[in-house]
């Protein structure tokens, strides 16, 4: 449902571009999360522009991710296992190569506490309670 007013379709059309171009550059990236942010940007799409989100709903990459969410959320074990490998190479860099204090040991436990939350997420509809 989009929003009603033309200051709050701005802001969630904005929260979506900014969502999907760090969601992109997270591809290449390890440590960021590329789904959370696709999944972000599609919902800020949903309430500021159909076309986006249409496009995200349809493409090749992002759809069948998007369709796994909106079906019980749903976070296939292929995804599931990139995160974790990404967010460990992250760790291990940010540990090997720069100076340890409590930003780094912060950032590693927000890794550690997404990657839980992402591996108690169902891998299929089978897996729902």
């Amino acid at each position: 449902m989009p929003a009603s007013s033309k200051i709050a379709r701005l802001l969630f059309g904005l929260l979506a571009y900014v969502s999907l171009g760090i969601g992109l550059i997270a591809i290449v990236i390890p440590g960021l999360p590329t789904t959370e942010f696709i999944l972000l940007a599609a919902w800020a799409a949903t309430k500021s522009s159909p076309r986006l989100s249409a496009w995200l709903e349809n493409h090749r990459l992002f759809g069948p991710i998007l369709s796994n969410w909106r079906n019980g959320r749903i976070i296939a074990r292929r995804a599931k296992i990139s995160a974790t490998v990404s967010m460990l190479l992250c760790a291990g860099l940010m540990l090997v190569m720069l100076d340890h204090g409590w930003p780094i040991y912060l950032a590693i436990v927000g890794m550690g506490l997404g990657n839980l939350w992402i591996w108690s997420r169902p891998e299929s509809l089978a897996q729902q309670p």
